[in-house]
């Protein structure tokens, strides 16, 4: 698919692959890991506040790129807006984006722009899924912290996306198995 891609691209314009996922983030605690000392239970404090937000975000394993949105919910009319911002944002770009099968991404009144192709990872498999292991880390960046308000959960998020570079997210998002495959692709 990205040789085809590839030879039908106009000249300058890239054909890129990209993995998207979303995730929940809210004022309820994450738990994590806490060193005490042996025998020692360990202590965090929890808050239960359930107001939340969804985080929409695409990386690109090879360059390390990264798009996110904040979104109020998981659902075709919030997917459909963050597919238009980032087409806005490749530009001329094409993007082979992988999704799951999530309702809002095999809704039929979802209209894909013309520079955003969807392909489908098989259902219940989100492993397979790089951007999966970048929630993974945000996620446990998060861990023990409880903001008051989501005002300011999303200056923090705001704050520790800022810090990850495009480096960092390639070396987290780069599985064997795709880099083979985009370079075997590049090649030909």
């Amino acid at each position: 698919m990205l040789k085809g891609l590839q030879r039908s691209a106009k000249p300058g314009q890239h054909v890129r692959y990209l993995c998207q996922d979303e995730t929940r983030l809210g004022l309820k605690t994450i738990p994590g890991r806490l060193i005490t000392a042996c025998g020692v239970k360990p202590i965090g404090e929890t808050q239960w506040k359930r107001d939340c937000f969804w985080l929409y975000g695409v990386v690109e394993p090879l360059t390390g790129f990264s798009f996110f949105y904040e979104f109020s919910h998981l659902d075709r009319p919030c997917f459909q807006q963050f597919l238009d911002l980032l087409s806005q944002e490749l530009g001329e770009d094409i993007a082979l984006i992988q999704v799951d099968q999530a309702s809002a991404h095999t809704a039929n009144a979802l209209i894909c722009p013309s520079n955003i192709i969807l392909t489908f990872q098989p259902s219940h498999s989100p492993e397979l899924n790089p951007i999966e292991r970048f929630w993974l880390l945000l996620k446990k960046r998060f861990a023990w912290i409880n903001c008051p308000t989501l005002e300011e959960l999303r200056k923090l998020l705001a704050s520790e996306l800022e810090k990850l570079s495009p480096d960092t997210i390639a070396s987290l998002t780069s599985y064997d198995f795709i880099l083979e495959a985009l370079f075997g692709a590049a090649s030909y």
